[in-house]
Formats: structure tokens, sequence, C-alpha cells
């Protein structure tokens, strides 16, 4: 299941989901200071045309866009948003070898559905 096939999760799971989502980011990014957060969101919305609130559904482009900024150094900011999305989703969260941010977000999904 990719992370643009939502059928396994009901409108509220997803929306639950979405918001954790979103809170992860929020968090994982403030790891580079509320300027360092607020700096990266312009540069994506002027670079990618890429909203905050789009962020959820375009997890996709926010990985490119951030790839763009930081290079390979993104996977600091992966795995800390990473870990954030399973705690907020109450999942416990295990770093996987040659696991890529988008995988890990597919498999919160999946957990989460499993869980509901």
């Amino acid at each position: 299941m990719s992370y643009e096939d939502r059928e396994g999760l009901t409108e509220t799971e997803n929306d639950r989901f979405e918001q954790a989502f979103l809170e992860a980011v929020d968090d994982g990014l403030l790891t580079l200071g509320e300027s360092g957060r607020k700096a990266i969101y312009f540069h994506l919305q002027s670079m990618c045309s890429l909203r905050r609130e789009d962020i959820p559904n375009k997890p996709k482009e926010f990985m490119e866009g951030l790839r763009k900024i930081f290079g390979v150094g993104v996977q600091v900011l992966e795995k800390a948003i990473g870990k954030n999305l399973y705690a907020k989703l109450g999942l416990q969260y295990a770093e996987k070898k040659d696991h890529d941010f988008l995988a890990c977000i597919d498999d919160a999904r999946r957990m989460l559905e499993q869980k509901e």
C-alpha cells in the first residue's frame, strides 16, 4: 500500500493520521529552532509551491523539497519526524535499515489501521 492509498482508514482515522503527521513535521522541523522552521516552510512554498497544510497529502513533494534544501543531511530530519509521528499515534518506532521516509509513513499508516 502506498501513502496515496488511504482505503484502509476511515475518514476520522485518516484525519487523525494527517493531523499527527503535520504535528510531527512541525516538531521535527523545530529541531532547527522556530526561525529555522519558519524558513523551511517559506522555502518549501516558494521553491516547491508546497504549503504547510498540504504536506500530509504530498509527503513525496515534501521530502523532495527538504532534500533540495539539505541534501543528504535531511536524514536527521526524516528520523526526527518519523519518531514524532509514531509517538503521536501511540505506535512503537523501530528504525529499519534501508527504509526511506515514505516507507516509514506507509508503515505507520498500516500499523494505525491494524491498531484501530
